[in-house]
């Protein structure tokens, strides 16, 4: 059985080496880079299975890292920086990052938060499974978005918030929501599911994006408007 590979992109060597080794202690294979250019060749190469990306780094920064391989690269990004104002965080969230991690941290959360993320990915590939809307198609195997036959790219966390509400038919709180698409105990802010919300909103575009409803004072839920 392969190991999941991690990509680490910080100008930092002793953060490095400390996340290498808990990573490795985990099983994970573990590729250190130190700059963004280099980052983004090795994600290419190397296709890891997840990468934890720095915002100040040299060369690119970590902003443009992410912007750089998305829309045509899922693969989910951890930022973890000191910057740790709540606009840096709404702004790695936006571009297209998974998750959002301040320093100090602790090297056991970044792994357990890179294996929960992974762990959903897992439980999706192994379930063949699509849902079908009028101009929307959602299949869960393959991890694929297709608004009016055009495949739309999601991330990894846009793409679970999808298909939890596309399939359990109710309204979801945002701490619930929270829980079930982070899949731990998150020590984030609930304002995190507006801003992934919103992101997919835009990326579905109308009329879809209004199959995602708000609910006012609780959260959101999915249904599809009737002519």
């Amino acid at each position: 059985m392969s190991r999941s590979k991690v990509l680490i992109i910080d100008d930092d060597q002793h953060i490095c080496q400390i996340l290498k080794e808990y990573f490795e202690y985990d099983g994970f294979e573990v590729i250190v880079v130190h700059d963004g250019k280099t980052g983004l060749e090795k994600v290419q190469v190397d296709r890891p299975d997840i990468i934890v990306l720095d915002i100040m780094l040299p060369e690119l920064t970590g902003w443009e890292v992410c912007q750089e391989l998305r829309p045509q690269n899922r693969t989910p990004i951890i930022f973890l920086s000191a910057k740790n104002e709540e606009t840096d965080r709404i702004t790695g969230l936006e571009i297209g990052g998974d998750d959002y991690v301040s320093k100090p941290f602790s090297p056991k959360e970044v792994v357990v938060r890179a294996k929960s993320i992974l762990r959903r990915i897992k439980q999706d590939n192994e379930e063949n499974q699509e849902l079908k809307f009028p101009d929307l198609i959602i299949n869960r195997n393959l991890r694929l978005v297709k608004v009016e036959g055009k495949e739309i790219n999601l991330t990894p966390k846009e793409f679970d918030l999808l298909w939890i509400l596309a399939t359990v038919k109710k309204v979801f709180a945002r701490e619930n929501l929270l829980n079930k698409v982070w899949d731990y105990q998150y020590y984030g802010d609930v304002r995190t599911v507006d801003t992934h919300i919103k992101s997919l909103r835009k990326k579905l575009g109308d009329p879809v994006s209004s199959y995602i409803k708000t609910v006012w004072g609780i959260g959101y839920k999915f249904e599809v408007d009737e002519d």
